[in-house]
């Protein structure tokens, strides 16, 4: 069809994308919350408990509302996810409290089954919007997810003081309401572009000799699950996803005791500072930056830069986090490269197996993060506990550059 003719301004899809991300990412900002309910006489394990079972159905939900795009639409999936998420939240700060099992199940099962829920769909979304920007777009859409874990925290603590001045209660109900609100205004323009539509002065890439042009040929999620393709793609983000969230359980840890072995003060103040800035922040540059790079570079070898580069650079860190200066650098080049994944994993599957889909498949990928969650943590503390933090940043770097191999033997599958 013309690319002219009466359909809406497509940076305002980047707009809601942004806006609905930035609330998915309160995931992150669980953290900001465990002070108070320690305080309140949770154990640690109660506090991990309730971000466990949010990851958990993060990841599981996603797959389920994959399934459910197609059959009542994108900004009606955005909108349902937005209600979830918001009274999850809200009903934490009304019938809460304090007390373990309603937060667990609230904020853990009923939040993190929201953000399942709505996730996906600015991603599907934006490609089908910016086929000539796919990277990019999906980039911008997660870095919203990794601000706005900043966002959440810093409201909460240190710029808007709302725990301090209204109380733990209050500011779920506070964020129950935002989060409510603003993911079904970012909703309001979720909606795919008209069947046939295109930039205009965009014209889809040439078939690669011998298999259909990426983007061409949309594989359902029942004939991707039957390619090597899917889970060569699946075991190569379960393996940097290892590595990141390794990485993250142990990058304050791990620096303090090795600063302080190697005699450097303020060491719980500097591994503080790599973490919640220099990690953080290279984190959601990192999405926009590999999403910008692949559309120049390709999926494919962008994938294999970052993950060749986050092992070597994983394996050196054990050296690197006894000197602040190489800290901070380390903490920035893990973070900006696993940030990386969630920009180029959506991407790279939308390539292979087509973009009309990509709101299904792409939940049976993102499993792989849910992998990795469970697998580097689970590692990292093991080997932590037995004083030797060093081997799991060596077998996790190890992993990363494995999976810079087996993401080289990804072909675009062949079709009859």
């Amino acid at each position: 069809m013309d690319s002219n003719s009466k359909v809406m301004n497509r940076w305002l899809v980047v707009f809601g994308a942004i806006v609905i991300q930035l609330c998915l990412g309160a995931i992150y900002a669980w953290s900001v919350f465990t002070p108070s309910l320690k305080e309140a006489g949770w154990t640690a394990a109660q506090t991990q408990a309730v971000f466990s079972a949010g990851l958990a159905f993060f990841a599981i939900v996603m797959v389920i509302a994959g399934r459910l795009m197609p059959k009542i639409g994108p900004r009606n999936l955005a909108m349902a996810g937005g209600a979830v998420l918001g009274l999850g939240y809200l009903f934490a700060g009304l019938f809460g409290g304090t007390n373990f099992w309603p937060i667990f199940i609230f904020v853990g099962v009923i939040g993190g089954s929201g953000i399942g829920l709505a996730y996906v769909v600015p991603i599907a979304v934006g490609m089908r919007w910016f086929p000539d920007k796919k990277g990019l777009i999906t980039g911008l859409a997660v870095a919203g997810f990794g601000f706005g874990a900043m966002l959440w925290v810093k409201l909460a603590g240190a710029w808007g003081n709302l725990i301090i001045n209204v109380g733990l209660s209050q500011t779920f109900t506070i964020y129950g309401i935002v989060f409510f609100a603003a993911v079904v205004v970012g909703g309001i323009w979720m909606v795919f572009p008209p069947e046939g539509w295109k930039p205009e002065g965009w014209n889809p890439p040439e078939a690669e000799a011998g298999a259909k042009a990426a983007g061409s040929v949309n594989f359902s999620s029942s004939e991707m699950l039957k390619t090597p393709q899917f889970y060569m793609i699946l075991l190569t983000f379960a393996f940097g996803a290892s590595a990141g969230l390794m990485s993250i359980g142990l990058m304050k840890l791990f620096p303090i005791q090795a600063l302080t072995d190697a005699g450097v003060a303020h060491a719980s103040a500097i591994a503080g500072t790599a973490m919640a800035v220099f990690y953080s922040l290279a984190n959601g540059l990192g999405r926009i930056a590999w999403g910008a790079m692949s559309d120049k570079l390709g999926r494919k070898t962008s994938i294999i830069i970052m993950m060749g580069t986050q092992g070597i650079v994983v394996i050196l860190f054990q050296w690197m986090a006894g000197t602040p200066a190489l800290l901070y650098l380390g903490a920035t080049l893990i973070g900006f490269n696993f940030g990386g994944n969630f920009a180029l994993f959506p991407t790279i599957t939308a390539d292979t197996f087509g973009a009309k889909f990509v709101g299904q498949n792409y939940g049976w990928v993102f499993l792989a993060y849910g992998i990795g969650g469970i697998f580097g943590p689970m590692l990292g503390g093991r080997l932590g506990d037995m004083g030797n933090f060093p081997l799991a940043f060596t077998i996790c770097g190890i992993l990363c550059l494995v999976a810079a191999g087996i993401i080289t033997l990804v072909k675009p599958p062949k079709t009859a």
